[in-house]
């Protein structure tokens, strides 16, 4: 059958419950987790627009975002070879090649590779923890996902600046923990913030994560949305999640 001509040795095909795409994993690898499902539903693309994935992984943002968005076209960046070549086949596995176009390259040569000002919104799941916070995953895929191996949280923020045009928007997805830093370096390349969601395990618990979208060369003023709680109880997600992944 196609699909088995399509997997690699361990590697599975999961349904992403939208549009009837798939996308193609790795469990021992790396697999997208619920920041990238709460990425996508966050970042609000006008019709028509032209979208930057930076650090794609297996693609999964862009592939959500072709069944929940009326963006047109998707380019999407990854470093990782294993990573882009997963993402290829999941592309091609769902028909989706003359929308969403894989390159293989680092974060922080963005604007070299595609250009600056050339895109209507930058979305990015990036690494991360720096040197200074956390262990590092002993398995190289997953320390450079989770990681600041090959870019850093300032890497990320200024190319995302560079690619933009004016006036548009950069989502991202990272830990509350950095808000202070990535505020700050969000200003220092031309980001305003502009919307921001916290995002709680449990409704008692501190967020674990916060989803930003800044403009560039926005005008200054912050609208903090309701937070997102995950569980109800351990073993219970809330409606708000249910909701998200139908």
């Amino acid at each position: 059958m196609y699909v088995k001509q399509q997997l690699r040795a361990g590697e599975r095909l999961d349904d992403l419950q939208r549009s009837g795409y798939h996308i193609i994993q790795h469990p021992e690898k790396f697999c997208f987790g619920m920041d990238a499902v709460l990425l996508s539903h966050f970042a609000e693309l006008k019709k028509d627009s032209r979208v930057l994935d930076m650090g794609t992984g297996t693609g999964v943002i862009p592939i959500l975002l072709c069944a929940i968005s009326d963006a047109s076209r998707f380019d999407a960046l990854e470093i990782q070879e294993e990573s882009v070549d997963m993402a290829s086949r999941s592309v091609a596995w769902n028909g989706l090649e003359e929308k969403i176009h894989i390159r293989r390259g680092n974060i922080r040569e963005a604007s070299s590779i595609y250009g600056k000002h050339v895109f209507d919104a930058v979305i990015t799941n990036p690494p991360y923890i720096n040197e200074k916070h956390g262990l590092r995953n002993p398995e190289m895929p997953k320390a450079i996902a989770r990681h600041e191996i090959y870019c850093t949280l300032e890497d990320v923020i200024r190319e995302a600046s560079e690619v933009l045009k004016p006036k548009k928007s950069f989502f991202m997805v990272h830990r509350p923990q950095r808000l202070p830093e990535i505020f700050y370096t969000l200003q220092q390349h031309r980001l305003e913030p502009k919307r921001m969601c916290l995002v709680h395990p449990f409704i008692h618990k501190e967020p674990n994560m916060v989803l930003i979208e800044a403009v560039r060369d926005g005008n200054p003023m912050l609208k903090i949305e309701p937070p997102i709680i995950v569980y109800e109880r351990k073993d219970k997600y809330t409606q708000q999640i249910l909701d998200l992944y139908k």
